[in-house]
């Protein structure tokens, strides 16, 4: 399928800074032309039209067509990974000069944030940098009214609404939306990991991966939670805090019981539950769990295989950090969980979880013997005794 850009003419520009650099581009893929009307990130770009330059130069792998030579010979070191221009202060490489020089900026401190210190490597990404700060989102979608800090991001989100995919791996036949992701799923056949931790020779295949895992050994935590104060390394920890902790709303359900959860993964590990799958086996003996974190507690109490976590307070142990963790805010008396209908705080998630039930009605558990409902299990265990006495089934 022939796609290029009629503005750049199908450059390398087409492909990696496509976002960045024009505004208002027209796209032919073969069958129809599609206008994409996006405002202006600079104000020295305003309009492009048309053209109908002739585009001899070929691209054999993807059919992407040129003007020029030197634009096809750049373009196609996309394909062959073949990266000449090596950064003198860091380990990155470039297809190309121009792309080594707007790096360098990067080292030279030239565009820098004054809010956290962060360089670029041109003032328009330091300008789109600062709508992170700002929360300034000037581009709207036209289809369902998200907005976007930049034009780029705002042209990928509408492949959302067309489908479109246009950059295919050859290896496995993924589609992408974004070439620079289609960049970044090559890796998972040739194993490449190219980011590298200078501090514990970790290798990560994403730069973004690489970010995050920086922050252990800083101990960096920038997202915090407005309500409890708890710091995270990444945003989609605290989102996760803030819908577990501090919201109320359950929409996933399980089909077998209509019991609610907060989270996917709490009912996918309830739902084994019901059907009893126990897919995490312990390879020293026949024992199978439902949840990685009893197989793990298994290994370290029956095979001695692992590291316990000590209570550097009581000496205690533990075989996993949440529970050292709840365990060391007992001794400070901490209570970061607190309860959006009450006064009252936690030390951990669950107690917090099981506090709820006193505001609910909701009675999830029931007495196989009377049909009684309760809101916590261990009340049931404890009326099944009393029941089954009561009932003289205790020879059963």
């Amino acid at each position: 399928m022939v796609q290029y850009c009629c503005v750049c003419t199908g450059c390398h520009l087409a492909t990696v800074l496509l976002s960045e650099l024009f505004v208002c581009c027209v796209y032919y893929s073969g069958e129809s032309l599609i206008e994409v009307k996006i405002e202006a990130d600079s104000n020295d770009i305003t309009e492009h039209r048309l053209d109908d330059k002739p585009r001899p130069y070929l691209c054999t792998v993807c059919d992407k067509r040129f003007t020029r030579r030197k634009y096809w010979k750049t373009h196609m070191l996309i394909h062959t990974g073949e990266k000449l221009y090596s950064c003198t202060q860091c380990e990155k490489r470039f297809t190309n000069q121009r792309y080594l020089s707007s790096h360098m900026n990067v080292h030279s401190s030239k565009y820098k944030c004054t809010e956290c210190g962060k360089c670029f490597r041109s003032s328009d990404a330091l300008t789109k940098h600062r709508r992170i700060h700002s929360g300034e989102k000037p581009f709207e979608c036209t289809v369902c009214s998200k907005r976007f800090t930049t034009s780029g991001d705002l042209f990928v989100h509408s492949r959302i609404h067309s489908g479109e995919k246009t950059y295919k791996c050859l290896e496995c036949d993924m589609a992408f939306s974004r070439f620079d992701s289609l960049n970044s799923h090559m890796r998972v056949h040739t194993g490449e990991k190219p980011y590298k931790c200078h501090l514990c020779d970790k290798a990560f295949s994403q730069s973004g991966s690489l970010n995050t895992h920086m922050r252990v050994h800083t101990g960096d935590k920038p997202y915090k939670c407005s309500l409890c104060k708890k710091s995270f390394t990444q945003s989609s920890n605290l989102q996760r805090h803030e819908q577990v902790v501090h919201s109320n709303r359950r929409p996933y359900e399980c089909l077998y019981c209509g019991m609610l959860f907060k989270i996917s993964v709490e009912l996918k590990l309830h739902i084994r539950i019901h059907t009893g799958a126990k897919p995490y086996s312990c390879r020293h003996c026949s024992d199978r769990f439902g949840r990685p974190d009893q197989l793990k507690t298994h290994l370290l109490k029956s095979h001695n295989e692992g590291t316990w976590l000590t209570c550097d307070i009581c000496q205690k142990k533990f075989s996993s950090r949440r529970d050292l963790n709840v365990h060391i805010r007992r001794h400070e008396g901490v209570k970061p969980y607190v309860c959006s209908e009450c006064p009252k705080s936690f030390c951990s998630a669950n107690e917090l979880k099981s506090h709820y039930t006193t505001h609910s009605d909701v009675r999830h558990f029931c007495c196989g013997f009377c049909c009684t409902l309760f809101k916590r299990k261990h009340s049931v265990v404890r009326h099944l005794k009393h029941c089954s006495d009561t009932l003289k089934f205790n020879d059963i």
